[in-house]
């Protein structure tokens, strides 16, 4: 079929909104119409380079949408159904799926541009195929992606917003809930309120943290990060954000810090923000070739040093639970929505982002 998608041909390159080809889903597989897509840091990650990722792509990872048709194989959603992308479709047969480490699936990991057969269902207007994007590709009207990828949800909520949940929410309250697993009480400092941060700072407030620290270089971000649950904020543009961390925890530093940047300085900075005994949990996700730094007395302070991809999550199970916090009020994504574009503005929204204009912006779909 003949959708239009949002195409990234170069490294640095604009994406261009072109027609085209997209072929049925084979075996295991599901074809569905996108209803919203976020727009990422990760994206521009790589366009910039920062991510490795062979081009030409469709990109997009971070949405929404409702099954059209599924392949041969396929039982656990049909026509009709609401669901959310997960960018790693976790095989459950793995090494890591096997121990309950669905993030981490190593097929998933390693597709590359293709889907799990080796081959993609994208091609250009002139024969050239195109890689997917994170197995998901939902820079597009319409996308083919493994079953494992289509979470159902509950038909009852909106679409658009929840698109949210398959990257952001996921990556920021799972590194809370699923990673950290921060106790009721614990003092928490998150270094950077995009979309991510701000889920980091949602997933504090629902577990009990206090205080909720917020650092960022925009006003507008932290303005909207104490609506969403911290209890202080720290313009980094202007204050040096370790200091006042240390003053408002009575010297010691916090229990635990979140990187949601990705910038090995900002790394540095939440590292040094923990007490003795604390956790410096790195989300955000820096070059390839980018090192990070800390001292040796990591060993008689006892700090811990933790990574987190996708939140640690089990999107089959996280999810629906993410949903059902927001749709008890408990988790506010709407909220973080500021922006909300049609795809042939993709690169309005891209640049926006860059320039650290709004939260979280959507690409939305008739």
């Amino acid at each position: 079929m003949k959708i239009k998608a949002a195409v990234l041909y170069e490294l640095g390159g604009r994406l261009e909104v072109e027609d085209i080809e997209l072929a049925d889903p084979k075996e295991g597989e599901v074809l569905v119409k996108v209803a919203a897509a976020g727009v990422c840091h990760s994206d521009i990650s790589v366009i910039d380079g920062v991510i490795p990722f062979p081009l030409p792509a469709v990109l997009g990872h971070e949405g929404s949408g409702v099954i059209e048709s599924v392949g041969p194989g396929v039982d656990h959603v049909q026509q009709g159904d609401h669901v959310i992308f997960s960018f790693i479709p976790a095989c459950g047969q793995c090494f890591y799926c096997l121990r309950g480490m669905a993030n981490l699936c190593e097929p998933a990991l390693r597709l590359g541009g293709n889907l799990f057969d080796g081959t993609s269902r994208l091609t250009n207007g002139k024969g050239a195929s195109l890689n997917h994007f994170s197995s998901t590709s939902c820079f597009a009207e319409y996308t083919v992606v493994p079953k494992q990828s289509a979470i159902k949800i509950d038909p009852d909520v909106p679409l658009d917003v929840v698109a949210l949940i398959g990257c952001c929410v996921t990556t920021g309250a799972g590194a809370v809930f699923n990673t950290a697993k921060v106790p009721p009480g614990s003092s928490v400092a998150v270094f950077g309120c995009g979309g991510v941060g701000l889920s980091i700072v949602q997933g504090a407030a629902i577990s009990g943290a206090q205080p909720i620290i917020a650092l960022d270089l925009w006003q507008e971000r932290l303005d909207l990060a104490m609506e969403l649950g911290a209890t202080h904020t720290i313009n980094a543009s202007t204050e040096d954000g370790t200091r006042v961390i240390r003053e408002l925890t009575g010297g010691k530093g916090v229990d635990f810090a979140f990187e949601a940047i990705g910038n090995p300085d900002t790394f540095s900075q939440a590292y040094r923000s923990i007490h003795w005994g604390g956790t410096c949990v790195c989300v955000g996700v820096p070059a390839a070739d980018a090192k990070l730094t800390f001292d040796s007395r990591l060993i008689m302070q006892e700090r811990t040093i933790k990574g987190s991809l996708y939140g640690s999550s089990k999107p089959k199970v996280d999810f629906v639970n993410l949903v059902a916090l927001y749709s008890a009020g408990k988790l506010k994504l709407d909220q973080m929505i500021t922006g909300r574009f049609p795809l042939e503005r993709i690169n309005g929204a891209l640049e926006d982002l860059r320039n650290g204009i709004g939260a979280r912006s959507l690409i939305v779909f008739d």
